[in-house]
């Protein structure tokens, strides 16, 4: 395979370059930030509009700003393929602020049959340590015996339990004694001045795509595997899916899912389960891979080359392939082969310290948190959110530069990381715009479905003529057959 970079102009900005603000001049800054890094036409950004309240995603850090930066960008991609798909001229885009401050709290919003899914469980959250705070993550079942065990604790450990053991420990030993089995715990750390890209881009060989005929939809015909779990990866794919593509998530066997997670993030998607060692499911999934076009990844890095699922190697056996990469901590640094959730970058980065407001700093007992108070967390799980309607605006990118004289697979990287320094150090905050109240309901609607009624957040990518709702609701995960429609 041959490697071609991008051109100058198309290569991503740095995530710590700031972007310009949103003072006078036609452009919003971070959405013109975005889109170049997506390596979008400068020219196409008037086409970019907002309105809808101020009032949203409050936070310290400008995370209104990122959240309806992202979905921008992913609405202005998605317009410009609908362009070329067949509209004609690139559609307008005009993006609501209160349906994405909705839409990024999805998870908070949704019912099944009227009953609220638990988000967070009971050994999931911020702890003192022995020296200032950590942060954990145990709402998997394997990931909760993993804590336990790395701690020495009995299986029927309950919260009080845990926070005796954990105030006795300095919160790097936490951290570390669980990395080693396996298990997430990370300790709370100031802001540092480590940053990330926001998307890296790079194109691998010449083979030309194949040709998508007139739809009116952008992402009509296109096949997606999603290879993703929790939120970012999920995200990115559900939006693939409202704007018209095959999108088929394949889970391995071995691993559980939180089905009610499945119930908001499956939309439009359908979801099976296949395991890779086996033959019979290997050759399942070639059979898949042999006419996809898309392949997304939410796994650590390395953690699927045993199967073959390395970008090299997809890109080899299905040249012309877009693969999209997701992982946690970015991809350089001592801590890329880690796993990680979107609470767990917020307190490994400095956000947590950040958002948990004013006080004495020198009274914060080495932690770094502002006069010992507890971490604060963003007002949404901004950075899964955030990228992963970046990861559907790189995908939807990479599907027209294909068909508009730039022919070759596409190999693109993201990471919460790399989002998370994009929110730190690349973002002013922007103009108001409207000082309207915030009223959720008006972006939530119910859709029947085999896990009851659900009542869920629209989607707030929007363009004109595109599509407002899925055209199907999530299916029982794991229960579809493997096989494209």
């Amino acid at each position: 395979m041959t490697e071609r970079p991008m051109p100058p102009s198309d290569q991503p900005a740095p995530s710590d370059q700031p972007a310009p603000d949103d003072g006078p001049g036609p452009h919003d800054g971070p959405t013109a930030h975005a889109w170049a890094a997506l390596g979008g036409s400068a020219g196409l950004l008037e086409r970019v509009s907002f309105h809808g309240p101020d009032g949203v995603l409050p936070a310290r850090l400008p995370v209104r700003q990122l959240a309806r930066a992202t979905v921008a960008a992913c609405s202005l991609a998605a317009a410009e393929l609908s362009a070329l798909r067949g509209t004609g001229a690139v559609p307008e885009v005009s993006i609501d602020q209160g349906a994405v401050a909705t839409a990024f709290v999805s998870e908070r919003h949704l019912r099944i049959d009227g009953r609220t899914p638990v988000s967070f469980a009971p050994l999931s959250g911020f702890w003192p340590a022995a020296d200032g705070w950590v942060r954990t993550h145990a709402n998997y079942p394997h990931h909760r015996a993993r804590l336990l065990g790395a701690l020495g604790l009995p299986a029927d450990t309950g919260p009080e339990q845990l926070a005796g053991t954990l105030r006795d420990h300095p919160a790097s030993w936490i951290q570390e004694r669980a990395y080693e089995a396996g298990a997430l715990a990370v300790a709370v750390v100031p802001p540092g001045d480590t940053t990330h890209p926001l998307v890296e881009v790079r194109v691998v060989g010449e083979t030309a795509a194949r040709p998508l005929a007139a739809a009116p939809l952008p992402a009509a015909g296109v096949r997606v595997l999603d290879l993703t779990r929790v939120i970012a990866g999920p995200v990115a794919t559900r939006t693939l899916a409202l704007l018209g593509a095959d999108v088929l998530r394949i889970d391995p066997t071995r691993l559980p899912e939180a089905e009610d997670a499945h119930a908001d993030t499956g939309f439009g998607k359908r979801s099976t389960r296949l395991d890779l060692a086996d033959p019979a499911g290997r050759a399942a999934f070639e059979e898949l891979l042999a006419t996809a076009d898309v392949v997304v990844t939410g796994y650590r890095p390395g953690a699927l080359d045993a199967h073959g699922l390395a970008p090299e190697a997809l890109l080899e056996r299905r040249p012309g392939l877009i693969v999209a990469q997701l992982n946690a901590w970015g991809w350089s640094g001592p801590w890329v082969g880690r796993r990680g959730f979107d609470s767990l970058v917020q307190a490994g980065v400095g956000i947590a310290v950040t958002e948990a407001g004013d006080g004495d700093d020198a009274a914060d007992g080495g932690a770094g948190v502002p006069g010992g108070r507890p971490p604060g967390v963003l007002p949404a799980q901004a950075l899964d959110h955030g990228t992963g309607y970046l990861i559907a605006a790189g995908v939807l990118r990479a599907l027209t530069e294909q068909r508009t004289g730039r022919p070759g697979g596409r190999h693109l990287r993201y990471s919460l990381a790399g989002t998370a320094s994009w929110l730190q150090h690349g973002i002013t905050p922007a103009a108001p715009l409207d000082d309207r109240p915030y009223e959720p309901e008006r972006w939530i609607t119910e859709t029947g479905s085999p896990y009851g009624v659900l009542r869920h957040a629209l989607s707030p990518v929007a363009y004109a003529g595109g599509p407002t709702d899925w055209a199907r609701p999530p299916g029982r995960w794991g229960t579809d057959a493997p096989a494209w429609l």
